[in-house]
């Protein structure tokens, strides 16, 4: 079941280390949010986190 964008921003500042992210825990999140992988680079954005070591050109 998808989660709301409040948990889901919730999950990311969570997940998130000095406000970065890797590409790895954010296609996890994706798929434990049931969530789009754009939809956690939008939120990413808005929160001002930055993913990094994207391996698949993702986000």
């Amino acid at each position: 079941m998808a989660k709301t964008t409040e948990e889901i921003k919730d999950a990311m500042l969570k997940e998130a280390v000095d406000g970065k992210l890797s590409c790895t825990d954010a296609r996890r999140l994706a798929v434990e949010m049931a969530v789009p992988t754009g939809e956690i680079g939008k939120l990413a954005n808005e929160l001002k986190i930055k993913i990094f070591s994207c391996e698949l050109g993702c986000f």
